[in-house]
């Protein structure tokens, strides 16, 4: 098992307080929102695999892990070596005093068990974890269902401590899969201010969420910018469109974007092809995510006008564009997690869910080098942009595009684009600037 250490003075006292007002959620009922499911990208089996031929632990050999491999799975010490992140680790900047809260569905009674054996096969120090269910604990049962949840689950918390691993994760959990339950319990962290940095690898289209459930949303993510707190979520797996509203999985035949991830007050997190040195797991080249699979999440919102920091980078004020940064998100290069329900405690992960927890923690390292909460980091990302720094801290992914299932998608092109947004991190060099936050 695990070790959960304390995470902290300020930390556990929010908890507590937390804690404190768990009845108070479920009661003042509003008019009634119509719900919808939320879906997690790994809850497709496309973006799932279980690994079925690890040797040993502490030496894991898995045939995607081989040089050559065709479909080839990537490491936490292949991805930090990737984008830069351990050079910025080995300096001292590893998300210390930072809390990235992680919001996801119904529980995942290995987790403690899995993240120990992730930690002790990558040498990562112990994590601090504590986990929270504001609306009560659902009972876990094998479905596909709550097993693609668990799947997301090790997904975000494995790998937002690969990328600040002594930052402290708090996994708040709502009690289903419903918009309307994911969004009590992400207010619940807002509003106890239980961390720096928030993480929501879900979605759905913005023309399935009621309008009502929008606008509450949006007043949520307002007080989390006004406090400081960052916010992530992944841009969706279907390019330009998502799936449909009815639970089936199948994908719209329409263009649109995916809620929360279009919200202007949240940074959205497309997907690449990261194409690595397999050996020393340098970085090679990248393109926008377009397979079989699924492809990086991107477009225009139809609730929400282009913000004030896209100005520059998209002529039509009518929408605002998303994604707005990008990670490694293809099949070819997925993220390895330890996974008890996986034959062998292992499996491989795509999708934009990969990189949102990745990029909370390159939001929470930037919080720790600057020594305080930072303005809104979309607000950071584009003010770089307009940089001589733009081509140091980020990767402008200039080739792929995101048409998938029939429906017309963009093309990636020099700056911003509705593919992969501004680029992905060279975190070593992105993170200093970040730090500098905004005149």
């Amino acid at each position: 098992m695990v070790t959960v250490r304390s995470a902290g003075h300020k930390v556990h006292a929010r908890l507590a307080a937390a804690a404190l007002a768990l009845p108070l959620l479920l009661g003042g009922a509003a008019a009634p929102i119509a719900t919808h499911a939320m879906t997690p990208a790994v809850g497709s089996l496309s973006n799932y695999e279980p690994l079925g031929d690890v040797q040993e632990l502490g030496a894991v050999h898995l045939s995607c892990q081989l040089p050559g491999a065709a479909m080839p799975c990537y490491s936490p010490t292949q991805v930090r070596a990737a984008y830069d992140i351990q050079p910025l680790l080995d300096s001292g900047v590893t998300g210390a005093g930072q809390t990235i809260v992680i919001v996801d569905a119904f529980s995942d009674p290995l987790i403690q068990h899995d993240l120990a054996r992730f930690d002790t096969t990558w040498q990562l120090a112990p994590a601090n974890l504590d986990v929270l269910y504001p609306q009560g604990r659902t009972p876990f049962t094998p479905s596909a269902l709550q097993i693609g949840w668990a799947v997301e689950i090790t997904l975000d918390v494995e790998w937002a401590h690969v990328v600040a691993p002594d930052a402290n994760l708090v996994l708040v959990l709502a009690k289903s899969e419903q918009d309307t339950d994911l969004l009590k319990v992400t207010e619940f962290a807002i509003d106890h201010q239980l961390g720096d940095v928030i993480t929501m690898s879900f979605g759905e289209s913005e023309s399935c969420a009621d309008p009502a459930l929008l606008g509450a949303e949006h007043a949520a993510f307002e007080r989390a910018a006004s406090r400081g707190i960052t916010l992530v979520s992944a841009s969706g797996d279907f390019g330009a469109t998502n799936q449909s509203c009815d639970g089936s999985g199948a994908a719209l035949t329409i263009p649109t974007a995916t809620t929360p991830a279009s919200d202007p007050d949240v940074t959205a997190i497309g997907g690449t092809r990261l194409i690595i040195d397999p050996r020393t797991g340098a970085y090679v080249s990248e393109t926008g995510w377009n397979d079989q699979f699924g492809a990086s999440g991107g477009g225009f919102s139809s609730i929400y006008r282009r913000p004030g920091y896209q100005a520059p980078f998209i002529d039509d004020n009518s929408a605002r564009g998303l994604p707005d940064v990008a990670y490694s998100a293809d099949k070819y290069g997925g993220a390895i997690i330890a996974l008890g329900f996986s034959p062998s405690g292992f499996a491989r992960v795509s999708g934009t869910s990969v990189g949102t927890p990745q990029w909370a923690g390159i939001a929470a390292l930037s919080e720790q080098a600057a020594g305080h909460r930072l303005p809104q980091l979309n607000i950071r990302l584009y003010h770089l942009a307009k940089s001589d720094g733009y081509s140091t801290g980020l990767h402008d992914i200039t080739t792929g595009n995101n048409t998938f299932d029939g429906v017309a998608g963009s093309s990636a092109g020099p700056g911003w684009d509705p593919v992969t947004g501004l680029g992905t991190p060279d975190v070593a060099n992105l993170v200093p600037l970040l730090a500098l936050g905004v005149d």
